[in-house]
């Protein structure tokens, strides 16, 4: 098949690597707006340059990966969906949970896939987990545990425009918790503190947060992050039954150091960036997407699934900047 990319910073470029080694991929074609990212990725990949979104769908692509600035997910999404051509567009769906909602409502009705790039739903270790608490062996949940720790703060201009460290990082936790538990948020509790950068407080954010979520059977789901993890790139989860308890992210690469005397555990180089953690889940959700495009499944990772944690992020700053409990109806009526 032939896969059109518009975006090619960081993850764009990233995903074009991953991509060009799919048996399944033919040839891309690649459009960003700075002319000199599109003409490495066409050299590096053997990919065709086109000059516009417009224009790589005019080029006989059978899917289209958004890559792009957050500010154009939707008009893309939706250019995408319109042609008729199956899109994957990276997190968040908008910049705000009201554009998100637009995006939805536009594309209702129509018969194209759209996947949204929740990378952890397609990691081994989540993956098994959810196996674990659907087949019934851990018994009846009672806490969940979801930490993501980056090693060190994004730079200034971006936190600005983030919208928060809850819409920005929690918000794969958020979404983890939802897929592997299948259950849903009804209320949440938050706090946050500052220790660090000091744009990041300037920026009206916190750079360290914690949160309850309290799903609708009971369990209590505990998220903490950070944009300061001097050890490396951290995300783990843990999950407690009444018969059993299992953890994500417990291996030689987990970025913890243990003082207990004679324990060697972990023995490995720590992750130091989610690139890395995240290597192989981000090849397999590329590889589901073409399983999207060729009509042999259904979308992974939908709209709806994005905004549900979307939902649950606006609680939980809201809670942040009001220091009380928010219900996930309260967010959606406002």
């Amino acid at each position: 098949m032939r896969i059109g990319i518009l975006g090619l910073g960081r993850i764009g470029a990233f995903h074009a690597e991953t991509l060009s080694g799919l048996d399944a991929v033919e040839s891309l074609v690649v459009s960003d707006p700075f002319a000199d990212a599109a003409k490495a990725a066409a050299e590096r990949f053997g990919a065709q340059v086109a000059d516009s979104p417009e224009a790589v769908l005019a080029a006989g692509v059978d899917g289209v990966v958004v890559a792009a600035a957050t500010d154009a997910h939707p008009e893309l999404i939706v250019a995408c969906v319109e042609a008729g051509v199956p899109v994957f567009c990276e997190k968040p769906v908008a910049r705000t949970i009201a554009e998100g909602v637009e995006v939805l409502k536009a594309v209702a009705g129509r018969d194209v896939p759209v996947q949204i790039g929740f990378n952890r739903r397609f990691d081994a270790g989540f993956v098994a987990a959810r196996a674990a608490v659907r087949s019934g062996e851990l018994g009846t949940l009672h806490t969940v545990r979801s930490t993501t720790l980056d090693p060190a703060p994004p730079p200034a201009a971006y936190v600005a425009a983030s919208g928060g460290i809850f819409r920005d990082c929690s918000v794969h936790d958020f979404d983890i918790i939802r897929w592997v538990t299948g259950r849903e948020v009804t209320e949440v509790y938050a706090a946050g503190g500052n220790r660090g950068a000091a744009y990041i407080k300037e920026a009206g954010d916190a750079d360290t947060t914690g949160a309850v979520l309290t799903l609708d059977d009971g369990t209590l789901a505990v998220v903490s992050n950070s944009r300061h993890n001097g050890r490396g790139y951290d995300v783990r989860m843990e999950i407690h039954g009444f018969a059993d308890s299992i953890a994500v992210g417990l291996e030689d690469r987990l970025p913890l150091r243990s003082v207990e005397p004679g324990v060697t555990f972990p023995a490995g180089v720590p992750h130091d960036f989610f690139m890395d953690r995240f290597t192989d889940a981000y090849r397999a959700e590329l590889l589901a997407f073409t399983e999207v495009v060729a009509g042999s499944r259904p979308s992974p990772c939908t709209i709806e699934d994005a905004l549900e944690a979307g939902w649950i992020a606006e609680a939980c700053t809201l809670s942040l900047h009001e220091h009380r409990p928010v219900t996930l109806e309260e967010v959606r009526r406002a």
